[in-house]
């Protein structure tokens, strides 16, 4: 298994406030922040997100992220940035829920496949606690990040509603 953050709740708290500190570059608006996850809203793209960070993690700077971008007609799109960077040839599996989801990858990314994979994944989210995103280092090394989800449905709920179009 990865390292374990130190301080868990303490690290959580300093990421999200680095976050919330960092991201009114990224986003004009923030919608909430909700336990371990927040919302934003940038009006100028127009793009709403809810994004939480790992609790525990193999590396710095991973997240999960639920995009919304009203303009090109997209809703609920998965997102996932890993901690460390991804062996070439190793894929990255997302698992809520007691599901399993491989993702599309390119560098340290990964999404859903298609409309239906984003939605199932947010529902296994939703009926969950945590989440983990698994990839093989180019070290080889496992990557593994945990996410706990107290907060997830909430922001994806504002950031829905950030970027409903009227």
């Amino acid at each position: 298994m990865g390292r374990r953050a130190g301080g868990k709740g303490l690290r959580l708290a300093a990421c999200l406030m680095l976050a919330l500190l960092a991201v009114p570059l990224l986003a004009k608006d923030r919608l909430g922040a909700y336990q371990a996850w927040a919302a934003f809203k940038d009006p100028e793209v127009p793009r709403c997100y809810a994004i939480g960070s790992p609790e525990e993690s193999s590396g710095e700077g991973g997240y999960v992220s639920i995009s919304f971008l009203p303009k090109r007609g997209m809703t609920h799109q998965v997102y996932v940035r890993l901690s460390r960077n991804r062996g070439v040839d190793s894929g990255i599996t997302l698992t809520a829920g007691g599901r399993r989801f491989r993702l599309n990858t390119d560098g340290n990314g990964g999404w859903a496949k298609d409309r239906a994979m984003d939605l199932a994944i947010i529902a296994a989210m939703r009926s969950s606690q945590s989440l983990s995103v698994q990839s093989r280092g180019v070290n080889g090394g496992n990557i593994i990040d945990a996410y706990a989800l107290r907060g997830a449905a909430s922001a994806i709920d504002a950031a829905a509603l950030g970027c409903a179009t009227r």
